[in-house]
């Protein structure tokens, strides 16, 4: 088992329909207003950006991220991500009600030296920041979606 390595699905139920959760999701650089976590966006160009994010451990991750997919009828936004985490994210979108569905999926590599050193004993806690992070995003977004 390769304890550096990590793949993470969250599930969002939210009060919007899926082409204006689309929108959200698609805007980046506004994340850090509704996710508390996501600390930072500089995008590069239209396709590419650096993002800083923290959780609830004192360390910060920070990575390129460059967009794969994007895809609004298909409810698809798919990046590749390259820094201290290496992989990929998606974004999946269907209907659910009057709302939406959101099917989150990542899988990435850990390369941040301090991460990787503490790799075995870290494992539940990395997973636990990453569950709270995911947790604060999806009240962050459900109460953006309610203000528009």
């Amino acid at each position: 088992m390769d304890w550096c390595h990590y793949r993470f699905r969250s599930l969002w139920a939210l009060p919007a329909p899926p082409a204006d959760v689309y929108r959200a999701l698609q805007q980046a650089e506004d994340y850090p207003h509704w996710w508390p976590q996501v600390r930072e966006v500089r995008p590069a160009d239209e396709r590419s950006g650096t993002i800083r994010i923290r959780s609830f451990l004192p360390y910060d991750l920070v990575f390129t991220a460059r967009e794969v997919r994007s895809d609004p009828v298909a409810g698809v936004l798919e990046i590749a991500m390259s820094g201290d985490v290496e992989g990929w994210a998606r974004w999946t979108l269907c209907p659910d009600g009057p709302g939406t569905r959101a099917r989150y999926d990542q899988e990435v590599d850990v390369r941040k030296p301090l991460l990787r050193r503490l790799a075995v004993p870290g494992r539940p806690l990395f997973r636990l920041n990453h569950a709270l992070m995911m947790r604060a995003g999806q009240r962050g977004l459900r109460a953006t979606l309610r203000a528009v």
